[in-house]
């Protein structure tokens, strides 16, 4: 027996409709890449992002055609998410800090009809160009005041792009049909794309709104620091929608003190983003002694989160952190550390081990360890075992891929190494590929890492594990000093001595100015292992 409920689709174009409809007047800022602040609504990205459909569909942009974007996080970048998705294209956005050479790739192997690219980005298009057949029209994000010179002769500026009515009737598309593109480079080979549906992306911003994960409501303003070109900004700009929630968009500058003015200035009380956006906030605010004073909570996530960030931001300024983990292929929220009370009353210190932790996952998502010959392992916090996930915002396959990626039963493999404890926590110990296996025990980098970067003297660190003919492999330490009086080997090594075994202790410290950095914000540990692994 069917029960008799309509069936309404799921659709990316339901969300804006309401953020439109419900939260009209709640308000959008952007800093520009021209320069100047920019206010808008939740009502005006509606209006503006059908116009922009009807301009699509002008063009012959058809349903499951991908349209491309290279863009901060702006206004304009928000209303090309609804615009593109809403009438039924697929919304790819491109991470500008890849190779030139893999951008080509990933847009060819897309096959991208349009780019839309902010201002900053037009000479990355420019030298390219000419490898890019597929793509019909460059849609500089601009207005006719602010439009370059450029070489790009299928170039037009958005605003002329967008010239024209509102009178744009959302498709009524299959809930399944894909609605973006993130391609990752977190795998071996070529990037590989994740093709999200409008039930997925919808699923997914309901499932990141909730109370124990982004909090998300009309009383909240969010800033996105994760950008908009990985992984949708982590979903936000679909739960703000969702909840009314206000947005305020950084745009192009990222600094400390450009991200500090704007928490100040807009009153943010939530945003999100990767450790060393945080690690370089939290310099700031103890140079000019003080935090913004409406921010209330912060979601890390893309990379372990050194204790001594969390102690600082829970202990010395008083803001709620939250730890995340997920990937491109898991939309990406697969658990959200959230602290029960009797768990927050504890001193900051005891706190922050507690939210080292990568946390349990939200209604949607199953998480399971298993042994490698594919046993699951108990949730005892003592095991661990490869991570592998399931739910209705994971992968189940890549973009044009034949592969199979699912395990027999349907889990997806994440290649991260984790402990579940019996509340169904989560911590991730390694990724599979950095554990050092050292006489027969194993190594967590993570763990070396996080307690390495507990000194005051160390500003970043990184461990990965170099041959040893007598134990096989042992850990390398490899250190970003703090400003200031730079630490020696054996003080840092004596720091290590206070919580870690004699075994797991880096037989070397090394001194670098800085650390490789991928496209995501995460330390590229490969280009470390091709520089000291034959030490």
């Amino acid at each position: 027996m069917r029960g008799r409920m309509m069936e309404t689709p799921l659709l990316v174009s339901s969300l804006i409709e309401h953020a439109g409809r419900v939260h009209a007047s709640r308000e959008i800022v952007a800093r520009t890449v021209e320069g100047p602040i920019h206010r808008t609504t939740w009502g005006a990205v509606r209006s503006r992002s059908r116009r922009l459909a009807k301009a699509l569909r002008s063009h012959g942009i058809a349903e499951g055609d991908r349209v491309g974007t290279i863009a901060w996080n702006t206004h304009r970048h928000l209303e090309i998410y609804y615009g593109v998705s809403g009438m039924g294209a697929v919304c790819h956005t491109l991470n500008p800090r890849l190779h030139p050479t893999q951008l080509v790739y990933i847009v060819t192997h897309a096959q991208d009809r349009i780019l839309f690219v902010d201002l900053t980005f037009v000479p990355l298009v420019e030298a390219v160009a000419d490898q890019l057949g597929c793509v019909e029209k460059v849609v500089i994000m601009t207005d006719a005041a602010h439009m370059p010179v450029t070489s790009l002769t299928n170039a037009v500026a958005y605003e002329d792009f967008l010239a024209g009515s509102d009178d744009f009737e959302w498709p009524i598309l299959d809930e399944t049909a894909a609605a973006a593109l993130c391609y990752t480079s977190g795998t071996t080979g070529n990037p590989k794309g994740v093709l999200y549906s409008h039930r997925s992306t919808v699923l997914h911003a309901l499932g990141v709104s909730t109370p124990d994960v982004f909090g998300m409501s009309r009383s909240v303003s969010v800033l996105p620091i994760v950008p908009m070109f990985h992984v949708c900004a982590w979903g936000l700009p679909y739960a703000a929608a969702a909840t009314g929630a206000a947005m305020v968009m950084p745009g192009p500058k990222l600094d400390p003190e450009s991200l500090s003015e704007l928490l100040d200035s807009e009153r943010v009380t939530f945003c999100a983003g990767v450790p060393s956006v945080f690690l370089g906030l939290v310099a700031h605010w103890r140079a000019r002694g003080l935090a913004p004073g409406g921010l209330r909570m912060v979601l890390i996530g893309g990379a372990a989160s050194p204790r001594s960030l969390i102690a600082a931001l829970e202990g010395e300024f008083g803001i709620e952190f939250r730890h995340g983990w997920g990937m491109t292929e898991t939309s990406p929220l697969g658990s959200v550390n959230t602290l029960l009370p009797e768990e927050r009353a504890l001193p900051a210190e005891e706190r922050s081990q507690l939210l080292t932790r990568q946390g349990i996952p939200p209604y949607g998502v199953e998480l399971q360890i298993v042994a490698p010959d594919g046993t699951t392992l108990p949730r005892d916090g003592v095991a661990f075992g490869e991570l592998q996930v399931r739910g209705p915002w994971i992968v189940d396959g890549y973009f044009e891929s034949d592969e199979q990626h699912l395990t027999a039963d349907g889990w997806f493999p994440t290649g991260d190494v984790a402990t579940i404890d019996p509340d169904a926590c989560v911590r991730i110990t390694d990724r599979t590929k950095d554990l050092i296996k050292s006489g027969g025990e194993w190594i967590s980098s993570i763990d070396v890492e996080n307690t390495a970067m507990g000194h005051p003297g160390v500003a970043m660190a990184a461990v990965i594990g170099i041959p040893d003919e007598k134990w096989g492999e042992r850990p390398l330490l490899i250190v970003v000093p703090a400003p200031g009086a730079p630490p020696t080997k054996d003080e840092i090594l004596e720091h290590l001595a206070g919580s870690l075994a004699k075994w797991q202790l880096p037989d070397d410290v090394i001194f670098v100015e800085a650390l490789p950095m991928g496209a995501t914000g995460k330390v590229q540990k490969r280009k470390l292992r091709e520089e000291y692994g034959s030490r």
